[in-house]
């Protein structure tokens, strides 16, 4: 079972998400195990003030240290073998290479930032690594531990109901390396609006279809995101070469 704790200011926003779908499913078939913590419990009472004005001046409020270095460590007490990530835009870039290491794991803790930030003491002293999912700014680390839990939960055995998906997808590992897009992709039925579905995937000739998806996702990557080629081109010609016709 993968276990996460989600440390934030507003748990109810992962009501709704940590019940539907193949997330729900996994919880309920002991495949993940979900937990939010509220920042705000640890808190001192009577106003349970959890931010402040940031030294030096400037616009915002910062996330205190005390509550949030008291909540990373009871959940670390609870998860002693789980790395802490702080959700920020000043961290690594999300992407599936990571979501993959996350996968290998048994326990993550993901703290969702709010306000301008938290105090740097904490990152310092507590947090193992900052990860960002993109270069952009949210207002808080909810969304952004949203799509990791969920890029990472859908890696672990018997959550996704066909696992050989994981394997003919965008960004998964191709032959000898690198990363490609995914082919575009047709259902039922043959014409829709007067688009009609390639013939080649009704053709039932497997060789072929291989091959045009081959040729199709390089030609995707090449057109939308040819930093992700890397020196593939010569990879994914070879395997549209080996699986067309001879």
């Amino acid at each position: 079972m993968l276990q996460i704790e989600v440390l934030t200011l507003f748990p109810d926003i992962f009501t709704g998400f940590s019940e539907s779908s193949l997330i729900g499913r996994a919880a309920r078939r002991d495949l993940l195990q979900l937990t939010v913590t509220n920042i705000r419990d640890y808190a001192s009472p009577p106003h349970y003030q959890v931010d402040d004005v940031p030294y030096g001046g400037g616009a915002g409020m910062l996330m205190k240290p005390e509550p949030l270095s008291a909540a990373i460590e009871a959940a670390k007490s609870r998860r002693p073998r789980a790395p802490v990530v702080l959700l920020s835009p000043a961290g690594r870039l999300f992407t599936q290479a990571v979501a993959c290491e996350f996968a290998a794991l048994e326990q993550l803790i993901l703290v969702c930032g709010r306000y301008e930030g938290v105090d740097q003491r904490v990152v310092d002293l507590l947090v193992d690594q900052e990860l960002s999912i993109g270069d952009y700014v949210l207002m808080g680390g909810e969304v952004p531990a949203m799509a990791v839990i969920e890029a990472v939960a859908r890696l672990r055995d018997q959550v996704l109901g066909n696992r050989a998906s994981l394997y003919q997808e965008s960004f998964a590992p191709a032959p000898g390396g690198g990363l490609l897009l995914e082919a575009p992709q047709y259902t039922r039925p043959p014409v829709f609006r007067g688009l009609a579905v390639p013939e080649v995937l009704i053709s039932g000739d497997h060789r072929r279809i291989a091959a045009w998806k081959a040729e199709q996702s390089l030609a995707l990557t090449r057109r939308r995101r040819p930093d992700l080629l890397c020196g593939q081109t010569r990879i994914a010609e070879g395997a549209a070469s080996q699986n067309g016709d001879d």
